[in-house]
């Protein structure tokens, strides 16, 4: 945590790098400026983002126009049932060398990458999934007793489609809470889309006018690492994951009737940082009680797993969120509703 708050003057260059990412993003993908925004919050926030959503609504079209602005290396693995870890993470081939001997030499995977899109992740058998887990958290990659850096900054951006269940095998949990955001693509309204067969043809989609120097990358990151988290606002978080665990003192009723299990710690760290990511991306320094709120709904949706009453009841982990997150008081000190707390 920063001792002191940054000056407007330090904010700036950071604040303008944000605004030109959004505006080219806005332009190149139209009408999803709200998603725009959590993407760019996720990548700032150093997470991995699972975007889920019907076929043919861009969702990988975003991640390699994220790749173009930011010049990063994008590259795609199409996740399959007879996908195998060695076609991620890469493998051992037996070569011969120049003097005629035969030696294990290691081909790195597509996972040697900046950003990977998995796309339609949940197609993969678990052996493959499993394999992603260590790229995910500790961002490298382990064969035959070494252990490989990935190249930074390393994102994973993993698509699933949420109604097509044939051929497919479900994120366990442990996975799940690696991605820092669940995401959902919706359809764009009929004005968007009038715009997009108006000016994409064969849905083929403008360049940057504008890219990121990784220079500028950088000091993007490195302002980030400086936005201020009050001790208020860090209690807040704690207390928002502690109340997702039925049976905890600032619990709703729906938390208790639906939830088996509540949020792990990792959910709060990643509250944690996503909410810098929202004060940076809104222009401030400091992280106040609403960057808490609106993260909070697509950090916590997929990390909540609730019993078969919830099922019978249609209850959903983002409904139980949005109440959880209505009714926690900012304080802790349970005032009325009708009192209201000026700044942090």
């Amino acid at each position: 945590m920063p001792d002191q708050i940054l000056k407007p003057e330090e904010l700036q260059p950071a604040a303008e790098l944000v605004r030109k990412t959004l505006e080219q993003l806005d332009r190149i993908l139209l009408g999803r400026k709200e998603l725009h925004r959590l993407v760019l919050i996720g990548v700032l926030s150093r997470g991995h983002v699972l975007l889920e959503g019907l076929p043919g609504l861009g969702k990988t079209a975003l991640v390699r126009t994220i790749g173009q602005i930011m010049k990063l290396d994008f590259k795609r693995i199409q996740f399959t049932p007879d996908l195998m870890p060695g076609d991620v993470l890469g493998s051992h081939i037996l070569q011969e060398t120049g003097s005629g001997k035969r030696e294990l030499v290691f081909q790195p995977g597509p996972v040697f990458t900046n950003i990977l899109l998995a796309d339609e992740i949940n197609r993969a058998s678990p052996k493959t999934q499993s394999a992603m887990l260590e790229t995910m958290q500790e961002n490298s990659v382990t064969l035959l007793g070494t252990t490989r850096p990935l190249p930074q900054p390393f994102f994973v951006l993993a698509s699933q489609n949420p109604i097509e269940l044939e051929g497919t095998y479900p994120l366990p949990e442990a996975q799940l809470d690696r991605f820092l955001f669940r995401v959902m693509f919706d359809n764009v309204d009929a004005e968007v889309l009038e715009q997009i067969i108006s000016e994409r043809r064969r849905g083929e989609l403008p360049s940057p006018t504008w890219q990121m120097e990784r220079a500028q990358l950088e000091m993007l990151f490195a302002t980030m690492g400086k936005i201020y988290l009050p001790t208020p606002v860090a209690r807040y978080i704690a207390r928002l994951v502690s109340a997702t665990h039925p049976g905890n003192a600032e619990a709703t009723e729906p938390v208790n009737k639906y939830v088996s299990y509540g949020a792990s710690p990792r959910a709060a760290i990643a509250i944690a940082e996503a909410a810098r990511g929202h004060a940076l991306v809104s222009g401030r320094p400091s992280v106040g009680f609403e960057d808490v709120k609106i993260v909070a709904q697509p950090v916590l949706n997929h990390r909540l797993i609730l019993n078969y009453q919830a099922r019978f009841d249609r209850m959903t982990p983002a409904k139980l969120v949005t109440e959880l997150v209505g009714q926690l008081d900012e304080t802790g000190l349970n005032l009325p509703k009708d009192v209201q707390v000026k700044g942090n």
